[in-house]
């Protein structure tokens, strides 16, 4: 659980700093309260065994209205409603499942892999081998490919029951 709430963190942190929080102090206190915030959410919700149960309840989302656990994290900094919309993506759907960390920016966007992790032993699930994916410029490859093809292109996402 601590790699992917760490990637979901950084991943935020990330775009704080590109908006404009260029304060190392106050990127690292944001990024230790969310990543407390969402242990502590989580906890009673993270099924290695089953990784898509309770998929929506570890979802972050940013639909006009901010999500709860992103607003309390940024109150230890300081940081406005306001400023935070304005550091943030309007529309910003995080999902952090045991193994695997995705996102979408905008409701029509694609759907990208940002951490992955396999559970290494076949049954043990408290170590993994991990790794962050950069999955950037795949995404923008499929933006580019969706201008130009007519028909309209759906991401697929298999539950598994």
């Amino acid at each position: 659980m601590i790699g992917e709430i760490c990637a979901a963190a950084t991943f935020i942190c990330k775009f704080l700093c590109t908006k404009g929080l260029r304060n190392e102090e106050l990127l690292q206190t944001f990024s230790q309260s969310l990543q407390e915030l969402l242990v502590e959410h989580y906890k009673h919700h993270w099924f290695p065994e089953q990784p898509c149960k309770g998929s929506g309840y570890r979802c972050i989302r940013i639909n006009h209205k901010m999500d709860p656990l992103v607003s309390q994290a940024a109150q230890q900094i300081g940081l406005s409603s306001r400023e935070l919309f304005r550091l943030l993506p309007s529309e910003l759907t995080l999902w952090v499942d045991p193994y695997e960390v995705s996102y979408r920016i905008g409701e029509d966007g694609s759907i990208c892999v940002l951490y992955e992790a396999s559970p290494v032993g076949g049954s043990s699930h408290n170590s993994t081998n991990a790794q962050m994916v950069d999955s950037r410029s795949g995404c923008k490859e499929e933006r580019l490919l969706r201008r130009t093809n007519s028909a309209k292109n759906y991401n697929m996402m298999t539950v598994l029951g």
